[in-house]
C-alpha cells in the first residue's frame, strides 16, 4: 500500500497473487438459518432481501468485537467518522466482547438462526464466510458504485466474494507474523534483535533474557486457545517456510514439518512464559510489555495499536518490532471486514455503512488506532506513524502473503474450531507433541 496517491508506482507496490488452497477445504455453513438467500447469491443482489421497508429511518446496527485496548479506540474513531460523514443515517455500534471474536461469532450465529440479523457485523472474509453460506446478501452494487475493485488490494477483492457476489467490505489489514519487544528489557539483556533470524535464535534470546534480567522472556495469553494456535502458525512458517505452511492449510501437510513446529512451540511455552499465563488475556499480556515485565510477545499488529494508545510508550524508544524470526519477506495476511446479512432489517442504511467502511475516511480513522493498515491502495499513510508506515512498505514488498491460520483466511471455521480443540486438549500443559501433530493433520485433512 502506498503512502500517497502518487507513490504507487514508486513504492514497489505490487498486487501479488494470493493462493489460499481453499478449493480442497470443507464447506461449513449455517445455510438457511435466517431464511434468507437461496445458498447461491444470498438475495436478489440489490437490497439483500426485502427486510421490511428499510426506509423507516432506523439506525443500522453494526455488531463488532472491539471492546478494549486498541479496539475500543479504533471503533470509537470509526463511529465518529461515520456520524460526521452521514449525519442523516443512524448508527448503533453494538460491541460484543470476547477474545478472538468468539463471543461475537456466537451472537451473530444466534441472531441469524433466530431470523433477527443485524444490519452488518464485523468478521473475517475468505473461508470464514463459508459458515454463513446462504444467509448473506449481496453488496455488488456497493463495490461497483464506489470503485472498490480498483481501489482495493487484490487479496481483498478475491476474499470478499462468495457465490460470485461480494458479501462484505474490508476495513483494514492486520499482519500476523509479528514479534514485539520492550526496548529497555532487550537492551538490558544485550540482545541484538536484528540478528534473530530463526525460531531457534529466538529461543536463545529467551535464554539470555531469563539469565540477564528479571523479566519474563515471552508473555503469552492463554486464557483462550487461539493465541497458541496463532503462535504455532508463526513458528510453522518460521521453521519450515512458505510452501510447507500452505501445504498444511490445503490438507497436505508434512508430518515432520508439523511436528518440528510443535516441538519448538512446546519449548517456548514450557520454559519461557509466565506462571500466570493460563489466566492472562490479550490486554494483560500486552500490558506486560508496556510495563517492562516481559521482553517479547508474538501477536498480530493489533498489539501495536495497544502500544500506540498507551501513555508515554513510543515506538523505537520504548517498544520495537521484528518480523517473526524465519518469516522475513512474508506478510501473514488478515482482514477486518464488515459483512452484510440477507433479509437485512435496514438495507439502505446498511449499504450506506458498507460503502463508508471501504472509504478512505473510514480506513484512516479506524486503522491508525487499531494497529492495522488500509486495504485501499490510494490512502496516504501520513497520519499512521512510523511503525504502520513500515508495515505498509512491508506489505507492498512482501515476496509472499500467506493467509493467517487462526483468523479466517487460511481454513474454514469448522477446521479452525478443530485445531483449537486440539490445542485445548493436548497442548496447554503438558504439551503432547505427538497427539497435537496427529490432531492438526487430521483437522485439516477432514
Amino acid at each position: 500500500m502506498s503512502r500517497d496517491n502518487s507513490a504507487d508506482s514508486e513504492s514497489g507496490l505490487t498486487r501479488r497473487h494470493y493462493v489460499a488452497g481453499a478449493g480442497s477445504l470443507a464447506t461449513v455453513g449455517i445455510a438457511g438459518c435466517s431464511g434468507g438467500g437461496d445458498g447461491g447469491d444470498g438475495g436478489d443482489g440489490s437490497d439483500g432481501g426485502d427486510g421490511g421497508d428499510g426506509g423507516s429511518g432506523d439506525p443500522v446496527e453494526a455488531l463488532h468485537g472491539w471492546t478494549g485496548g486498541d479496539g475500543a479506540a479504533a471503533a470509537e474513531a470509526l463511529e465518529e467518522a461515520f456520524n460526521e460523514a452521514h449525519p442523516d443515517t443512524g448508527l448503533n455500534m453494538n460491541a460484543i466482547g470476547g477474545g478472538g471474536n468468539q463471543n461475537l461469532d456466537a451472537v451473530v450465529a444466534n441472531r441469524l438462526q433466530s431470523d433477527d440479523p443485524p444490519g452488518s457485523f464485523a468478521g473475517w472474509p475468505g473461508p470464514n464466510l463459508q459458515r454463513y453460506e446462504g444467509v448473506l446478501g449481496s453488496v455488488d452494487d456497493v463495490w461497483e458504485e464506489n470503485g472498490f475493485e480498483d481501489a482495493m488490494v487484490d487479496e481483498a477483492v478475491e476474499l470478499h466474494q462468495q457465490g460470485g457476489s461480494y458479501r462484505a467490505v474490508p476495513l483494514g489489514s492486520h499482519r500476523l507474523n509479528c514479534l514485539f519487544y520492550n526496548v529497555s528489557v532487550v537492551e538490558d539483556a544485550g540482545i541484538d534483535v536484528d540478528s534473530l533470524n530463526s525460531p531457534s535464535a529466538l529461543i536463545d534470546a529467551f535464554d539470555t533474557v531469563a539469565s540477564e534480567t528479571d523479566a519474563v522472556p515471552m508473555t503469552h495469553a492463554m486464557s483462550g486457545t487461539w493465541t497458541t494456535t496463532q503462535l504455532w502458525g508463526a513458528v510453522m512458517l518460521g521453521e519450515n517456510g512458505y510452501q510447507p505452511y500452505m501445504d498444511f492449510l490445503a490438507g497436505d501437510g508434512d508430518e515432520e514439518a508439523v511436528r518440528t513446529a510443535f516441538e519448538t512451540t512446546a519449548e517456548m511455552l514450557e520454559n519461557y512464559i509466565s506462571d500466570d499465563a493460563a489466566s492472562l488475556n490479550l490486554t494483560s499480556s500486552n500490558t506486560n510489555i508496556i510495563n517492562g515485565d516481559a521482553a517479547f510477545i508474538h501477536q498480530g499488529n493489533w498489539a501495536a495499536g495497544a502500544f500506540r494508545n498507551a501513555e508515554d510508550f513510543e515506538y523505537e524508544d520504548d517498544w520495537g518490532f521484528k518480523t517473526f524470526p524465519g518469516t522475513e519477506g512474508m506478510y501473514t495476511l488478515h482482514f477486518d471486514s464488515f459483512i452484510y446479512p440477507a433479509n437485512n432489517p435496514t438495507p439502505e442504511a446498511s449499504k450506506t455503512w458498507e460503502a463508508f467502511v471501504g472509504s478512505p475516511e473510514a480506513q484512516i480513522a479506524f486503522n491508525q488506532y487499531k494497529g492495522s493498515i488500509p486495504t485501499r491502495t490510494d490512502v496516504s499513510m501520513e497520519e499512521f506513524g512510523p511503525y504502520l508506515q513500515e508495515t505498509a512498505e512491508d506489505f507492498a514488498n512482501a515476496e509472499y502473503r500467506p493467509p493467517n491460520l487462526q483468523h479466517g483466511l487460511g481454513v474454514p471455521s469448522e477446521t479452525m474450531t478443530a485445531l483449537n480443540e486440539v490445542i485445548s486438549s493436548e497442548f496447554t500443559g503438558p504439551y503432547n507433541v505427538d497427539a497435537a501433530t496427529t490432531g492438526f493433520l487430521d483437522a485439516v485433512s477432514n
